[in-house]
């Protein structure tokens, strides 16, 4: 008799205990939700007027895909190199074409290109779509939708043409692009720019440096250049 009080003693004790909350292991997300999730607070710009946001809030909202500012970074690499992406994000920096891939086909995105030649003269030109294709597709390039800033249309060479390196040719040229200008690109036959080149100082060979036909030729390589994503405005879709 006792032990059968006992044993209900215990069941009452245990049903006035707090339950403890269930544990659940964290989970690691892949590239492709981590991106997406990344990039959740970025499509907010969506829908708003990104000329009027503070500087500190646009900057948030922009991805850098390229940079060059110092040389100090060899940008004549492989393939894979390309694909993963190479570099510090706060200089020199290639973000990755598979990483770009993603990020373009996730939303609209425009492209600005900032650039500066060692007089300290600057340049940009925009463009209001801009997209990379998967790897199926030799991760080709499209954009339309050029605003000039002084640098011209040079960029538009490019346009609907496959990414080249030296291990991996996909240009319109019987030559290897990539080999014969030292970078890796949207090459057609071969570049109008050349903005993964070698980082020389001004007055350069023909076509080797980081080159933007359209504003300083192809003998003088840039002191600076960076490529950079914004989401587009719905407006701008619209009309």
């Amino acid at each position: 008799m006792l032990v059968r009080l006992l044993s209900l003693f215990t069941r009452i004790v245990l049903m006035t205990l707090p339950k403890p909350f269930p544990l659940t292991p964290p989970t690691q997300p892949n590239s492709a939700s981590f991106l997406s999730n990344s990039c959740t607070a970025r499509g907010l710009a969506s829908f708003l007027n990104t000329e009027s946001l503070p500087p500190s809030i646009l900057e948030r909202l922009t991805h850098v895909i390229q940079r060059r500012t110092d040389g100090t970074i060899n940008f004549y690499r492989g393939w894979e190199q390309y694909k993963n992406g190479f570099g510090q994000a706060s200089s020199e920096y290639w973000l990755g074409l598979e990483n770009i891939h993603l990020l373009s086909g996730k939303k609209s995105y425009k492209l600005r290109v900032d650039m500066e030649d060692f007089d300290g003269a600057k340049a940009f030109v925009e463009y209001s779509s801009f997209n990379v294709a998967p790897e199926m597709d030799g991760y080709r390039l499209t954009l339309s939708g050029f605003k000039d800033g002084g640098a011209g249309n040079s960029l538009d060479h490019h346009n609907g043409h496959k990414f080249s390196t030296f291990d991996k040719d996909q240009d319109s040229d019987a030559r290897n692009c990539a080999k014969t200008y030292l970078g890796g690109w949207w090459y057609d036959v071969c570049h109008h720019v050349n903005p993964n080149g070698e980082y020389l100082w001004g007055e350069s060979i023909f076509g080797v440096g980081i080159n933007w036909n359209s504003w300083k030729g192809w003998t003088y390589s840039l002191k600076a250049i960076a490529f950079k994503l914004s989401p587009q405005l719905e407006l701008d879709a619209i009309g």
